[in-house]
């Protein structure tokens, strides 16, 4: 049971890299980027027992590095062009 927000995120990650696949080179990096907030999301709210394997370090750096990845993932995918 304390993995299902880790099944979740890659469930939505794996969403987003079927939609590239499909040649929406911006809707799937969006969707990628917003399951890495709900990564992220998930791993601020929830306490250490419940996180599963989102928890990898200290909260704070868990957090900040996956709304960092999420970000450069959302600036990525918008100077990208439009195939």
């Amino acid at each position: 049971m304390n993995q299902v927000p880790y099944l979740l995120v890659l469930a939505m990650m794996g969403a987003g890299t079927v939609v590239v696949a499909a040649a929406h080179f911006k809707r799937g990096p969006a969707i990628i980027a917003g399951s890495l907030l709900l990564g992220a999301v998930l791993r601020a709210v929830l306490p250490a027992e419940r996180v599963g394997m989102l928890a990898v370090r200290r909260r704070w750096v868990d957090v900040a590095t996956l709304v960092t990845l999420a970000v450069l993932l959302i600036v990525l995918a918008w100077v990208a062009p439009q195939l």
